[in-house]
Formats: structure tokens, C-alpha cells, sequence
């Protein structure tokens, strides 16, 4: 399933031009209480996911909000479901660590090579053309997808 997500996001990423023009052609514009009201729902869906799998906010978030807002940059998404994941994750740590499902060594090792990633990323999302970044954005999904699937 999870596997299934990543591809889709990479070929979303892909090939957001086509379905772009294939989604404006056959449901047209939607209209800004549409969208918002789209906007809401996909949050409540993305809550439940990420908080049963850790799975949603970035691998489905992405698609959706790029068939959403299809106006906006690709780094404008991406900075956009970042910030939408901090509240949502935190939300959902608690919820685990109410449950005593956190194991604490391996949360610290994975927070210590991740703030300076952030860091990183977040320093080069916004400075790289946005081909590039929807391309290395989808070959390191497919590449995760096709590890997963094995």
C-alpha cells in the first residue's frame, strides 16, 4: 500500500502537467469554497493516516494538493505539507506516547541526522528550479517505492 502511495506521488510529480490538463478539462476550476471545504477533508483523511501508519501527509498530501492548488510552485507545496505534518505529527507522538509505543533511543537517533537535514533541504528546496526539485523529489519516491515493494 505504502508503496503503491510513494508511486503515485512520483508519477504525480512526473507527470503533474498532463494531469493537470487531463483534471481541467474534465472537472474544471474549482471554485476557492470548493477547494477549501476539498482542503479541510483531506486533512481529516491525512490525520487518520498519519496517525495509524505514519503514512499520508507527504506521500498523498502532495498529489492532492497539487491537483488542488495547481497554481502553486512545487517548493510552495512541499514547504506547505511540511509545516501541515509538524502539528499533525506532534498530535500523533503524543498519541503514541500515551500508548507507550515510542522507543526513545531510536526517535533520538533518528532526530539527530534529521534537524540538520531539514536544515539542509530546506536551504536548497526554496534555491533549485522546480523541475529539478519535482525530479529528485520523484526518483527518490520510486526509488523508496521499489524498495518497499520487494
Amino acid at each position: 500500500m505504502l508503496s503503491g502511495a510513494l508511486g503515485a506521488t512520483a508519477a504525480a510529480l512526473i507527470f503533474r502537467k498532463r494531469i493537470l490538463a487531463f483534471f481541467a478539462a474534465h472537472v474544471g476550476e474549482l471554485s476557492p469554497r470548493r477547494t477549501a471545504a476539498l482542503t479541510v477533508l483531506l486533512g481529516a483523511v491525512l490525520g487518520v493516516l498519519v496517525s495509524i501508519s505514519s503514512v499520508g501527509a507527504g506521500a498523498l498530501g502532495v498529489t492532492a494538493i497539487i491537483l488542488l492548488y495547481p497554481r502553486l510552485p512545487t517548493a510552495r507545496i512541499v514547504g506547505s505539507d511540511i509545516a501541515h505534518a509538524v502539528p499533525l505529527t506532534l498530535v500523533a507522538g503524543l498519541g503514541h506516547w500515551m500508548l507507550g509505543s515510542i522507543d526513545w533511543h531510536l526517535l533520538g537517533s533518528l532526530l539527530a541526522g534529521s534537524l540538520p537535514g531539514i536544515v539542509i533541504g530546506s536551504y536548497f528546496s526554496v534555491r533549485v528550479p522546480d523541475a529539478v526539485l519535482r525530479f529528485t523529489l520523484a526518483t527518490t519516491l520510486l526509488l523508496v517505492a521499489g524498495k518497499l515493494a520487494l
